[in-house]
């Protein structure tokens, strides 16, 4: 159970806390474009009808506007906003994973640990694994450690 532990903290956890760091940086990215863009558009608008300032006004306008609900559409639309909450989910599933192996480890009374049988069979089955394939990952992490290219977790 040790190995299954180090595996996800090695692949899992720092794979989905990566990946939801970049989620979160697209969707700060989007959400301070879209009004910018907006803000650009009507600006130009605003001088339109100035001999003074021609065509470029008009330029500004259409294609802030335009750029604008596309920004808008892929962070609304594409959910980016959830898609961070959902790897930050799956992380924090993992965490609690690792709590539990940890403490069912470390707990001295016999009398209140969980039947290892049936706590390997529950870990495999969070982990979307059988129990052998659950064996076979920790004991080709213990031999491999840092190389292991497999992730614990065959859910997400």
């Amino acid at each position: 159970m040790i190995e299954i532990v180090g595996v996800l903290n090695r692949k899992d956890k720092e794979d989905y806390l990566r990946l939801g760091e970049k989620a979160l940086k697209l969707n700060k990215i989007l959400a301070i474009s879209g009004p910018l863009l907006a803000g650009l558009a009507a600006i130009g608008s605003a001088f339109v009808g100035s001999p003074s300032h021609g065509s470029w006004a008009v330029v500004l306008g259409v294609v802030g506007g335009a750029l604008s609900s596309i920004v808008n559409t892929l962070e609304h639309g594409g959910q980016i906003g959830m898609v961070f909450e959902m790897y930050r989910s799956n992380a924090g599933f993992f965490k609690l994973m690792e709590e539990s192996i940890e403490s069912n480890l470390k707990d001295r009374e016999v009398e209140r640990r969980e039947n290892g049988e049936l706590f390997e069979m529950k870990v495999a089955l969070q982990l979307g694994r059988s129990l052998s394939e659950l064996k076979d990952l920790a004991a080709s992490s213990s031999v491999k450690g840092e190389a292991m290219e497999e992730f614990a977790s065959k859910l997400f």
